[in-house]
């Protein structure tokens, strides 16, 4: 049986989420919040002991839903041969272009960070990235075995790159002039070029220097 406390906290959590995502960490009060979830201030502080841990832990949710799902299958991934893990790495990346809802609010949060970085962002990034760049790196290993510890996270970053560019910007891309129709289709075509182009740079020739 839920708790009265836990209807409380999940309630300020979607409506921080809706909030943050369509005004930005800045543009959002907690008075603005506290309207929306009708709740008092004390239930906010009580449950996350501020504004600022309340943007934390909405911020957590968001980066965890897109992760998880890759972290779950981390382990039967490395059972696959080097090429189908790329494949299924890069498709899992780009399954939020399909999603609704909940996930598009939580790139706007992201994209919100792109304009305006706040501090608990950056101190969050290290603490929740960290497993899943430790993923892409493992898989870059496997087309680069002799790369430097440097190489290969630079390229994990490259990988996810090629996926979070497309995923960040979907509302834009599939707006005029672009108009990009992101279904099913389109969005399998884009998972098999973007995981054919990324195989063709990492079996690339090797940086010169440091």
């Amino acid at each position: 049986m839920t708790r009265p406390s836990e209807v409380t906290r999940d309630r300020i959590m979607k409506a921080a989420e809706r909030l943050f995502a369509e005004k930005g960490y800045d543009g959002t009060s907690i008075r603005a919040i506290v309207a929306k979830a009708r709740v008092n201030q004390a239930a906010i502080n009580y449950h996350f002991d501020g504004k600022d841990g309340l943007y934390r832990e909405v911020l957590r949710a968001a980066f965890r839903s897109m992760t998880e799902n890759q972290l779950a299958h981390a382990q039967d991934v490395k059972t696959l041969s080097r090429e189908s893990a790329l494949d299924e790495f890069i498709r899992r990346q780009l399954h939020p272009l399909l999603a609704r809802d909940e996930s598009s609010r939580h790139m706007r949060i992201f994209n919100w960070e792109t304009v305006r970085p706040t501090p608990v962002f950056r101190s969050l990034v290290a603490e929740e990235a960290s497993p899943f760049l430790g993923m892409a790196a493992d898989l870059v290993r496997r087309f680069m075995p002799e790369a430097d510890r440097k190489t290969l996270t630079v390229a994990a970053i490259w990988l996810i790159g090629q996926c979070s560019v497309f995923v960040r910007n979907r509302d834009r891309l599939a707006e005029p002039p672009i108009g990009l129709e992101l279904d099913d289709a389109m969005v399998e075509w884009l998972a098999l070029s973007i995981s054919r182009w990324v195989m063709a740079g990492l079996g690339g020739p090797a940086p010169r220097g440091n």
